[in-house]
């Protein structure tokens, strides 16, 4: 029997059980995201500039917290489940079916940006200048939940780094024997895929934060910082979803290539741009 040359992902998503119930790790890396953003917020709130001292930045987490939620389930069954909705409305609070959008989620963290920033009168774009270079952290743990998680796999491939993601081929592949014996003796080598979740991790994530840390560290045209991230993510996103397999329910949405990822991450990058113009030539 030949070993596959491809690695059969068969990460337990399940972190921890307690009594029946189970924690995944997907959920973990959300705390792991908070704890980021609050950690590098209270280092960055300890200069003269910014518009938060280190003890509001707890404070504004709690309404990002919200933001992310609500704004992150809504904007998956408005953009990705909207069908799935009008036939049962109850599916909006099964967030573990179908899950969070980050395009919603952005969304909604624009909202307690705004909210907050009116309550402390710093103003939107200030508030969101700050905020930007503390989200891509948390943006790269939620990718690697999906990947420990299995889920939001790549498109096919036969690159070495491959990988075959047993739910892909069928529910509950991880936990097979069969599917198991059959990639121990390659047989499912044609099923092999790009660990995306891995490429948005190091892009969206990693890279879009050293990129924002660097330019943020000393002052910018207010709203530049804000529009970096924009459009920085929507370069990323946009890159990454050439290597990501379409939602199976939606396929390709536009000119037969285009993913509902790419067509919301469009408006994204245009408006970072124009807001990082915008910025510099209000500041001239």
């Amino acid at each position: 029997m030949n070993q596959s040359e491809f690695y059969f992902h068969r990460i337990d998503p399940v972190a921890v059980e307690i009594g029946g119930f189970a924690i995944y790790w997907y959920s973990l890396m959300y705390l792991v995201a908070f704890g980021a953003f609050w950690l590098l917020g209270r280092y960055r709130a300890q200069r003269d500039d910014t518009p938060l001292k280190p003890h509001q930045v707890g404070d504004f987490l709690f309404w990002g917290v919200i933001g992310v939620i609500v704004g992150g389930r809504l904007g998956y069954v408005l953009f990705y489940g909207f069908d799935q909705l009008m036939g049962d409305p109850l599916f909006l609070f099964r967030i573990r079916d179908g899950g969070m959008s980050f395009h919603g989620g952005l969304v909604g963290v624009l909202v307690a940006i705004w909210a907050y920033g009116r309550h402390l009168g710093c103003g939107f774009l200030r508030l969101g200048d700050f905020t930007a270079p503390l989200v891509p952290i948390g943006l790269a743990a939620g990718r690697l939940g999906n990947f420990i998680g299995g889920e939001l796999w790549g498109r096919t491939t036969d690159v070495s780094w491959a990988m075959i993601f047993p739910e892909s081929i069928q529910a509950g592949g991880r936990t097979s024997p069969t599917l198991y014996q059959q990639y121990l003796g390659g047989a499912l080598d044609e099923f092999a895929r790009h660990p995306s979740q891995l490429y948005q991790a190091a892009l969206e994530g990693l890279a879009l934060f050293v990129i924002l840390w660097i330019y943020s560290a000393r002052p910018r045209p207010t709203g530049a910082v804000g529009g970096a991230f924009l459009a920085g993510y929507g370069v990323f996103r946009f890159i990454a979803e050439f290597y990501r397999e379409p939602d199976a329910h939606l396929g390709y949405v536009a000119l037969d290539w285009m993913t509902m990822g790419q067509i919301l991450s469009l408006p994204m990058f245009i408006a970072g741009v124009a807001l990082m113009a915008w910025a510099y030539r209000s500041r001239a």
